[in-house]
């Protein structure tokens, strides 16, 4: 029965002494669940709880209120992990704390991402659980980036070191021993002048030495994780290499307890193991190293200090000293340290590495520069916007670790298999053991104990837990440097099997930068009268559409009049008061809900929408003044990418307020194959539920505050990186450059990194699944095949290897479409720009 726990939650949402009795009736009403005191003032609830079954269901329930438990999330950095196993045991012991609501354990980044309730637990005691479960703990500060590939360069010199003192030592025992099956009457000649007991105590000293030196560390975790009752890989590889150092030692120093014609050492199995599994975890620790290229790669990109104007003198202040409001100068040439606003200068500035578009960007008075990108040939100053951790590139280095961290739903199941391997590994070698002893042939000893420690030694599952974490790590870096950043660790996998692209279309499919094209006047009205008086109506929305208008007039050369009472009707268009007069601008359905008789211009406006343009309607003191024909030039790569998306045997739709005739010109230039048109932006949600049939997954591109909500319902939301925070927080991919060729990029990932994981998994399950019957024995009957404890350990060493190796390969993707070469110019018409 687990001891009662007296916890303390920080609560949400609480208001009024009604929520506070809510609240406590509840609560009180629970089992296992006792003592709750609920404050208003300090907003939070202390209960007693009797284990962390009870507190987690708390939790759910207060969520269920409309109350929930304030969730806080940390990282710890895991060491002493080695396998699989070892994976499932933190996760267990963790997941076992009252208040956790979520644990993360990666074995490949060595870390744990764990969400608790507020109040209900410190970081100290979830490092002090971790370390109590075998695997020592620290906590990686928020912000901060794990420098994983220095950290596994150094564990990797370590294990290198150690390799090679215990090559020298095991190989004099492995000649003395094994030489003979390469050299002729070599066993004879070791007997004849060494004496065959000198030559096995000079294989009982080097062989000790290899074990108390290089190969300690799996005896002092190994043998500990065993009586705990969790054995994990080092305590196969304690268990194996002991068992036949142990029957060494007694054929050698005691030497009457075991018959003669079955006494025989394998000091070199042992020393061998060890030498061979030390390789193993060297080149495993120098490939976990490479998996966080990408980190490195964005970590490279960060200035390390920035020129800082203060008092009329320039000082060179470290990156981490910067305050926003600091004036920055940069030079031509240097990397601009953090984000900013230009308040000087003129310049071009490289921003490839962020947005992938290769063509520098101009910068003057009142532009943004981004922390990371490269100055041209100008000098500039800026004033600093966003320093530290809220920087755009902290923030996509955080991305990047948050979707390296992840752990997707395919590898729930790897989990629940691994964390009864060993055990089950353990058992089947001791029935192994047994089986050879009662039925085997002589020397029964002997192949008992060559199988039972062969059954160890091969079958542990450090591939198992290495194949996926490993393949999402390089997968999504990978992805990263190619302008896609997974925001969520399970978009790697959904992705993967999406059926329909559902396309927003201002600023996706379309530049989103329309311009005024045709302005049709109704008869008795004057052009320069009209343009003027719609202009300054439009020039209190911010609609692209509207901006259009606004350039367009300016151009024109007429009076910048006042709006007056200006109303925004979404979904509609706009209205207000200019000299006097009420002027609405917007879609035939705003006309018609204001009663403005429009039959005398609806032929032009069907003409406007057949030609594409996006048609709408201008009144004038309740009379129809004109008809507008605004167009938004579609993006020259938007073709290419949509066919691109065909070719990969998905749908392709269109979400647009635009009428259908608008809306159809647009997807006969691109090739759109559904449009779904004049859907207000509440109604996009409904117009995703229309396109799924059946089990179809449905992925949605957009880059508006409108998206937001589709973003978040599809099944997977994709936000062009050029749009607005709201989209990309409601996204689970985020394209770093407003270019629709990064959804076939995307697509590209997700498909070579699934397949990738499911290679890995085929082979570490299938080299279990194969080997460990083979070293137990089964061909001997037939075939007289019986493995050797040193192939075994040579075997299990290079599965981790492959898995790792095979991992590293999704480094070499290429973009399918490359955003950093300039596209094909498109000579066609401009397209519309939406109504939404």
């Amino acid at each position: 029965m687990s001891p009662k726990q007296k916890l303390s939650f920080s609560i949400e949402g609480m208001s009024c002494a009604s929520c506070v009795g809510r609240v406590e009736r509840g609560l009180s009403g629970l089992e296992g669940v006792t003592d709750v005191t609920v404050n208003l003032a300090t907003e939070s609830a202390q209960l007693t709880v009797d284990g962390a079954e009870h507190a987690a269901t708390a939790i759910n329930t207060l969520e269920q209120l409309g109350y929930p438990a304030r969730i806080e999330t940390l990282t710890l950095s895991i060491g002493s992990m080695s396998c699989a196993s070892c994976v499932g045991r933190v996760d267990r012991a963790l997941k076992a704390v009252p208040g956790v609501v979520e644990v993360n354990v990666n074995l490949a980044a060595e870390t744990a991402s764990i969400s608790y309730a507020a109040g209900t637990v410190t970081p100290q005691v979830l490092m002090n659980t971790s370390a109590a479960a075998g695997y020592p703990a620290t906590l990686v500060e928020a912000g901060a980036t794990l420098d994983r590939s220095e950290r596994k360069e150094e564990e990797a010199l370590a294990l290198f070191k150690n390799m090679i003192v215990a090559a020298v030592f095991a190989l004099p025992v492995f000649v003395i021993e094994m030489g003979s099956h390469v050299i002729p009457g070599m066993h004879h000649w070791v007997n004849m002048t060494v004496g065959q007991q000198n030559s096995w105590i000079l294989q009982f000293i080097l062989t000790t030495i290899v074990l108390v030196g290089p190969g300690r560390s799996f005896y002092i975790k190994g043998f500990p994780a065993l009586l705990k009752g969790a054995p994990d890989m080092n305590s196969l590889v304690a268990v194996g290499t002991g068992a036949a150092y142990a029957s060494s030692v007694v054929a050698t120093f005691l030497p009457g307890l075991i018959p003669d014609d079955v006494r025989a050492v394998y000091f070199e199995a042992a020393a061998v193991i060890v030498v061979l599994i030390l390789l193993g975890r060297f080149l495993e620790a120098r490939a976990k190293g490479r998996t966080g290229a990408a980190i490195q790669k964005l970590l490279g990109l960060q200035a390390k200090t920035a020129r800082v104007l203060r008092g009329g003198e320039q000082t060179d202040v470290a990156i981490d000293a910067l305050a926003i409001g600091d004036t920055i100068v940069v030079r031509p040439g240097e990397r601009i340290a953090v984000d900013g606003e230009v308040i000087e200068g003129i310049s071009h500035v490289d921003e490839s590495m962020i947005t992938g578009e290769p063509v520098p960007v101009e910068k003057a008075a009142g532009a943004s520069v981004t922390g990371g990108t490269v100055n041209g040939s100008g000098s500039l100053q800026f004033k600093a916007t966003r320093v530290g951790a809220d920087t755009t590139l902290s923030q996509i280095i955080r991305m990047v670790e948050e979707a390296q961290g992840a752990k997707l739903p395919i590898q729930g199941l790897v989990d629940k298999i691994t964390l009864w391997f060993v055990p089950a590994v353990m058992v089947t070698a001791v029935l192994t053991s047994l089986v050879w002893l009662i039925f085997g042939p002589d020397p029964a000893l002997t192949f008992a104990l060559v199988a039972g420690v062969s059954v160890l030694i091969i079958a542990c599952p450090c591939a198992m837990g290495l194949a996926t974490p490993t393949s999402i790590m390089v997968g999504t870096g990978r992805a990263a440097e190619m302008g896609v950043l997974f925001r969520k660790g399970d978009a790697l996998q959904q992705l993967a099997d999406v059926d329909i692209v559902a396309l927003d279309k201002t600023g996706t499919v379309t530049e989103g930068r329309p311009e005024l094209t045709d302005l049709v006047l109704a008869d008795g009205f004057d052009r320069q009268t009209v343009l003027e008086r719609i202009a300054a109506v439009e020039s209190r929305s911010e609609h692209p559409v509207a901006e259009a208008i606004v350039r367009a007039a300016a151009i024109n050369g007429g009076k910048q009049l006042a709006a007056e009472d200006f109303v925004s009707i979404t979904g509609h268009g706009v209205s207000a008061f200019v000299s006097g007069q009420k002027v609405l601008v917007g879609a035939d359905r705003l006309m018609i809900r204001e009663g403005v008789e429009i039959e005398s211009l609806r032929g032009q406006e069907e003409d406007l929408a057949r030609r594409g343009r996006t048609a709408l309607f201008a009144a004038i003191n309740g009379q129809v003044a004109a008809v507008i024909g605004v167009s938004d030039p579609v993006k020259t790569s938007s073709r290419e990418a949509i066919a691109a998306l065909h070719a990969q045997g998905l749908k392709v739709a269109m979400i647009t307020g635009d009428k259908l005739e608008t809306a159809e010109a647009i997807a006969a230039e691109t090739g759109i194959d559904t449009v779904i048109a004049g859907v207000l932006p509440d109604g996009k949600v409904a117009a995703l539920n229309g396109l799924r049939k059946a089990d179809m997954k449905i992925a949605f591109v957009g880059d508006g505050i409108n998206d937001a909500p589709a973003l978040a319902h599809a099944d997977i939301g994709i936000a062009i990186g050029t749009g607005t925070d709201v989209a990309i927080e409601s996204a689970d991919v985020v394209l770093m450059s407003g270019d629709l060729r990064g959804v076939v990029n995307a697509l590209e990932v997700s498909k070579r990194t699934m397949r990738n994981i499911k290679e890995n998994l085929f082979w570490a399950f299938a080299y279990n699944t194969a080997l460990i019957p083979v070293a137990a024995g089964v061909l001997y009957p037939a075939l007289g095949v019986l493995l050797s404890p040193v192939l075994a350990a040579g075997a299990m060493a290079l599965s981790s290897v492959f898995v790792l190796t095979n991992a590293l390969r999704l480094r070499g993707i290429k973009p399918l479409m490359d955003e950093r070469a300039a596209p094909k110019p498109q000579l066609t018409a401009p397209v519309p720009a939406a109504a939404e």
